[in-house]
């Protein structure tokens, strides 16, 4: 879900294909949440039961595109060119911390501001009390390791994505460190993590706080990259497409497969790309630039914008379905609308933040 800023006239040169799997995704995560929160969702139930339903059930596997689009960006980052590894691995940690922790803890505060607004009228959408200790768990993303409730929805991913980012981090470390071999040996041990997840890690879901169980559809994201450095792909696209298909056979899971469905779509979008083949040009490419770009401030501001939406829809209607359905577009519009000043006032600045020992390892 993390962009560069780019205004639309500079969109044919980006990856605009990644940028609309982001968007569609961040916009499905949002109708997921509007289904599974307040009192809006359960009076549109009332008018279309199978949409709420699968909205409940299926929306929040966007998040799988989520993981393979963010495995691929971080292999590119950590690999261009299928060199592993440009650059100091702690200030790259650092970095990737400050990026996601920033923006993400000044959505934590947003969220607890709007919760004390809503608190009369909603208590059970928000916490019942929050402590130091609870905040400075968030603040570190360790709050799912340690043990604390959530202070607003999606926190679980973000302290997600930097265990992925540090994991693969550490596994093309260790490639660069064997020298000659590194170029070979990166992809090779992210191959070996990503089928032991597949196999092993993701089987167990009491391990759904650590980044081994989501590395198969991160791995699958992250092997595309190289995959499409190549001249003759085909041979590791089907090794690729057996390990993951021998992986269904052994445990059908539905998020497996859509995880792999993005990573083979990922893969064909990108070579076109390479070939010159956008699938997107003109107004709509800006539109889809705006949207990629805008996707991480999207998912984290878009609960206190629906906490807020459905107090006051539970004050002024609460019972008219077609009211809801007013407010449940209005969620979802504020929302998209809400992203556009957090992402220029903290998300973007916290991209190009460098605090003091960064600073110092960059001298």
């Amino acid at each position: 879900m993390n962009a560069r800023s780019l205004s639309p006239s500079t969109s044919s040169r980006r990856l605009l294909h990644l940028d609309a799997m982001k968007a569609l995704a961040a916009q499905l995560i949002v109708l997921h949440h509007l289904a599974a929160y307040g009192p809006i969702a359960e009076t549109v139930q009332s008018l279309w039961p199978g949409l709420i339903a699968w909205l409940y059930e299926y929306g929040r596997m966007a998040v799988q595109v989520f993981l393979v689009v963010g495995g691929f960006l971080s292999a590119r980052a950590l690999a261009p060119a299928g060199r592993p590894l440009q650059g100091q691995a702690l200030t790259l940690l650092w970095r990737r911390y400050l990026r996601l922790v920033l923006p993400f803890f000044a959505a934590v505060l947003l969220t607890l501001a709007c919760s004390a607004l809503v608190a009369p009228l909603l208590p059970e959408l928000v916490p019942a009390s929050v402590s130091a200790p609870q905040l400075l768990a968030h603040a570190l993303l360790l709050h799912d390791v340690l043990g604390y409730e959530a202070l607003t929805v999606g926190a679980w991913y973000v302290a997600m994505d930097l265990q992925l980012f540090a994991l693969m981090l550490a596994l093309l470390w260790l490639a660069r460190a064997c020298g000659p071999a590194a170029r070979w040996l990166g992809p090779a041990l992210l191959l070996l993590v990503c089928g032991s997840s597949l196999y092993l890690f993701n089987r167990d879901a009491g391990l759904d706080i650590w980044a081994p169980y989501f590395f198969g559809a991160y791995g699958l994201g992250a092997l595309m990259h190289w995959l499409c450095l190549s001249a003759r792909p085909g041979l590791g696209l089907s090794l690729l497409g057996l390990l993951a298909l021998g992986a269904l056979l052994l445990d059908f899971r539905e998020r497996l497969l859509l995880a792999l469905l993005t990573a083979g779509l990922l893969f064909w979008l990108q070579r076109r790309h390479e070939q010159g083949q956008s699938l997107l040009r003109g107004p709509l490419a800006g539109a889809v630039a705006h949207l990629g770009t805008h996707s991480y401030a999207l998912f984290l501001v878009h609960f206190p914008i629906c906490l807020l939406l459905n107090a006051l829809f539970e004050h002024r209607d609460p019972e008219h379905p077609w009211v809801a359905v007013g407010a449940l577009l209005a969620a979802g519009g504020g929302s998209t609308l809400a992203a556009v000043p957090f992402y220029r006032w903290l998300e973007a600045p916290a991209g190009r933040r460098r605090l003091g020992w960064a600073r110092t390892q960059e001298a």
